[in-house]
């Protein structure tokens, strides 16, 4: 693919019908022919192939919110060990492309001097700390940084207690000890005595509802709490269904969820203007 592209250059700047094209044909050679350019298309490349699933995962509609931050967690530990492991295959992998299509590989131990600056105005950094530092070490703790930001533990701890309370699949994500832990984080709502009743209640709640047909072919907590109220178990369960209604209405719930699964679209974004400021 690459050596294709490289042919169509040359061919218009040879045979562009005019001398624009040829000049920007020769431009656009100049660039993409270039160690720098080489290497920064090998980072984003790399880096992209890790977030891609991560990515697709976050954006899905019937979005399952324990593989989700299951998956951001996942994806931290990869970022976090190419950080530490991966600049030397990064740098072997740029380097080989580079001598396969006659590409100039550029010496780590030299001063680094930008495109279209005079040596004499060279910033006083080698190579190897542009790359590897600047480039390389940034834009992973750009990514590392921007999770820490938007999935910190609380909010991580929220989101994975929140689906205990999924009717999907029979219930299958039920579990007690997190919706306890859930209902603490409404300390105006649930007070010691309630978080004890809650406690002693849930256990005859989800025998009650996995028993039921009425409860065996929902999706989605806001129709466990229609038909909680259809079939008068929220006055049996009155605790249990204030969870869910403060789960369903409480906007700042509803604020971490959306800005929680919007995080790679803010990532992938960055580290592009990230790459375009770099070249």
């Amino acid at each position: 693919m690459f050596s294709s592209i490289i042919d169509v250059f040359n061919f218009i700047r040879e045979d562009g019908l005019t001398s624009a094209q040829k000049a920007e044909a020769t431009s656009l050679l100049d660039v993409i022919l270039s160690f720098d350019f080489i290497f920064n298309m090998h980072l984003m490349k790399t880096i992209l192939r890790v977030t891609n699933k991560l990515s697709i995962s976050l954006q899905r509609k019937d979005q399952d919110i324990i593989n989700s931050i299951k998956q951001v967690e996942i994806f931290k530990k990869r970022l976090q060990l190419m950080r530490d492991n991966g600049w030397k295959n990064l740098l072997e992998e740029v380097s080989l492309f580079c001598s396969n299509h006659g590409i100039e590989v550029t010496c780590m131990n030299d001063m680094h001097v930008l495109r279209r600056r005079s040596k004499r105005k060279a910033s006083e950094i080698t190579n190897l700390h542009h790359y590897q530092v600047d480039l390389f070490y940034n834009i992973i703790d750009m990514q590392l940084q921007e999770l820490n930001d938007r999935f910190i533990e609380a909010i991580t701890e929220l989101l994975l207690c929140m689906e205990s309370l999924n009717p999907s699949n029979l219930f299958f994500a039920f579990d007690k000890v997190k919706l306890v832990k859930l209902a603490r984080f409404y300390p105006l709502n649930f007070s010691l005595v309630d978080l004890l009743k809650l406690d002693n209640k849930l256990d005859n709640y989800i025998f009650d509802i996995r028993s039921s047909d009425d409860f065996a072919h929902l999706k989605g907590i806001g129709n466990l709490a229609k038909k909680m109220v259809e079939i008068n178990r929220y006055i049996i369960y009155p605790l249990a269904y204030l969870l869910i209604k403060l789960v369903l209405t409480l906007p700042v719930a509803t604020a971490i969820v959306e800005r929680a699964f919007l995080v790679m679209n803010i990532v992938k974004t960055q580290l592009d203007i990230r790459w375009v400021i770099s070249g």
